[in-house]
């Protein structure tokens, strides 16, 4: 997907993760009982601010806290726009 968004300063376009559809025992997690996922790929990326350049790039997989971010809505699609403080790791 190529991003029509550009977020500002320090902020990051995240696509979270899939939530999980079955437990490790193969039962299936019904919609009212999924768990927000906490990771998620980098879309798009703010220029950073003035003296603090942005640490994660474009495809970086990170992880964030559970209720980071704003959840917003583009081409029928549900991403994330969060600051990158609101980021924990990144994933390698």
């Amino acid at each position: 997907m190529k991003s029509t968004i550009k977020p500002l300063a320090d902020r990051v376009l995240v696509k979270p993760a899939e939530a999980e559809q079955k437990t490790a025992g193969g039962i299936i997690i019904p919609d009212t009982a999924k768990e927000k996922p906490q990771q998620g790929t980098v879309i798009a990326v703010g220029p950073g601010k003035k003296d603090e350049p942005m640490t994660v790039k474009v495809k970086d997989t990170v992880l964030y806290g559970k209720y980071s971010g704003t959840e917003i809505q583009l081409d029928g699609e549900t991403y994330l726009i969060m600051k990158e403080s609101d980021i924990y790791a990144i994933c390698k």
